[in-house]
């Protein structure tokens, strides 16, 4: 009998979902549209503040995990637990939470990857670095090209590790945010 996913150790869940990078898929944006008119269903208008396409999945010029990432801003820190309650009986995974921020996923089977895979970044209105990052990325392709070599370069390095991935990339993403912040003022 196979474990299911919330009783696998963090190695056994990286050893089924790996890291792994493909060329742009079209088809990503019209993943996403899909699924933000699903999340909004779910919830009154009050609840959501914005839902938007991040990560580098909305980036035409480069390859990226196929996994679609989500940001939905919510309005009050009290929605936090509904949101998620919510979510969890519509077929969404929580990978992780604090007081300020819970990461959710849909896609992961107890086999691996589902056809269709997202993650769901629920934060605070206000809360969007992620936001500043892509829009940057996007009009700057030799930035997003140098973004995604070293994406590359990580890829099989880290290929069952996705936290020290993650974190590989982190001096670099802070530090274009920091220039797209400058460069856009309060944009969102």
């Amino acid at each position: 009998m196979s474990k299911k996913l919330d009783e696998m150790s963090l190695e056994e869940l990286w050893e089924i979902f790996p890291i792994f990078l493909v060329e742009h898929n079209d088809e990503w944006e019209t993943w996403y549209e899909d699924e933000k008119l699903n999340i909004l269903s779910l919830f009154s208008n009050e609840k959501i503040y914005r839902i938007s396409h991040i990560g580098s999945t909305y980036i035409p010029i480069i390859w990226s995990k196929n996994i679609v990432d989500i940001l939905l801003e919510i309005n009050d820190n009290e929605d936090f637990k509904f949101v998620k309650e919510v979510l969890l009986k519509n077929n969404w995974l929580c990978m992780s939470e604090d007081e300020k921020r819970i990461s959710m996923n849909k896609g992961y089977t107890e086999k691996g990857f589902a056809k269709k895979v997202f993650h769901l970044h629920i934060r605070l209105a206000g809360d969007n670095d992620e936001l500043y990052f892509r829009d940057y990325l996007f009009e700057n392709s030799k930035i997003a090209k140098e973004y995604e070599r070293l994406k590359l370069s990580l890829w099989k390095k880290f290929e069952h590790n996705r936290d020290a991935y993650t974190e590989s990339k982190g001096e670099f993403i802070k530090k274009y945010t920091e220039i797209a912040k400058k460069k856009y003022g309060k944009r969102y």
